[in-house]
């Protein structure tokens, strides 16, 4: 009996503990909550109208903190918020003549630039990395195994790996509800190696054509196809479209990581990515992005998917600091740097 009544004293001990833990969390996670809350109405409804919008625009652009300013604005106040601080949309599409590529030998035999160059990058409100790839021929696309509803997404290390490549970014979008997509259902068209492998209707394309001239604009897949795209996928806004940037409204968009690519007028290849949610580096604008890749020689260039999707990978690591806080994130799509050429037209070792 004396046995039975001490385990009975210790089951009630652990159950007054238990029991006490989850009461305190309970607590913790309540004010939380109404910290929270209480943030986001200073935000959304304090006296500074700019502060206002970019809070709005900065959660908007998240796949997991869209109810946030649904708890004070209605639909018609968030959608009149976003119009008035993004970039302004143009149908103006790539054209190809502005854009003048070495030949493979010229590029592999220039020994006054960097094959492949990284710059850190800095501002006050975010810091991020600019890798330039001097030869675009080496900049491809990657896909999973499967695409679509019952697709899923592959890491990014692994689609470099998949391509023999030494670098990636993340690249187009995909079907992302409260952030927990798996990659599988991209958004818009993927084309590799001159296949249209999904089809998700009219769509800002960002790709590759055959001449390796970045093409960025609205079109359909088809109008892709006609385009000679020999790799691209969906996303967008157009920053840049034939030496023009895009007119910015208000903000220039939210604070958030961000994934851009964009081409010079000597065919170069930029990928930029800005870390954002973090102490360090609270993220970019639309506009900020803008202005780098404007600074860096961009004639074309297009905002990929961000957010905890921003990746940049290079020699077996990831180098950015990334905003997901469940590891690198399954992706359907990214743009992957092969090796270098050599003088005569092979990989460099």
């Amino acid at each position: 009996m004396s046995g039975t009544s001490t385990a009975a004293k210790v089951f009630r001990v652990i159950g007054k503990i238990t029991g006490r833990f989850f009461a305190l969390l309970g607590v913790i996670l309540l004010a939380a909550v109404i910290m929270l809350v209480g943030v986001s109405y200073i935000f959304c409804k304090g006296p500074s109208p700019l502060a206002s919008d970019l809070f709005v625009v900065t959660m908007m652009e998240t796949s997991a903190l869209k109810f946030v300013p649904a708890m004070f604005f209605s639909d018609a106040e968030i959608k009149a918020i976003q119009a008035r601080n993004s970039t302004v949309e143009t149908l103006e599409v790539t054209d190809e003549s502005l854009i003048v590529i070495p030949t493979a030998e010229e590029i592999a035999s220039d020994s006054e630039r960097e094959p492949l160059e990284i710059i850190d990058i800095a501002a006050s409100t975010y810091k991020g990395k600019l890798m330039i790839v001097r030869d675009p021929s080496r900049v491809v696309m990657a896909v999973p195994p499967v695409l679509g509803a019952n697709g899923e997404g592959v890491q990014i290390s692994k689609m470099v790996e998949s391509e023999g490549g030494v670098a990636g970014i993340n690249a187009g979008g995909f079907i992302d509800v409260g952030g927990v997509g798996n990659g599988g259902e991209p958004l818009g068209i993927v084309i590799k190696d001159g296949k249209l492998l999904y089809d998700g209707g009219s769509s800002i394309v960002i790709g590759f054509d055959k001449d390796d001239k970045l093409i960025v604009g609205w079109m359909s897949a088809q109008q892709a196809m006609e385009k000679n795209i020999r790799d691209g996928c969906s996303f967008g806004p157009v920053f840049i479209v034939n030496g023009k940037r895009a007119d910015v409204a208000g903000t220039g968009g939210g604070l958030n990581p961000r994934t851009c690519i964009g081409q010079t007028a000597d065919g170069s290849v930029l990928l930029l990515t800005i870390d954002g949610r973090q102490a360090t580096s609270i993220g970019a604008t639309y506009e900020d992005c803008i202005n780098i890749l404007e600074e860096y020689g961009a004639v074309n260039a297009a905002n990929l998917d961000g957010g905890s999707s921003t990746v940049m990978y290079y020699n077996g690591e990831v180098i950015n600091v990334s905003a997901s806080v469940y590891g690198p994130r399954k992706l359907p799509t990214a743009f992957v740097v092969l090796p270098e050429k050599t003088a005569e037209g092979g990989a460099a070792q």
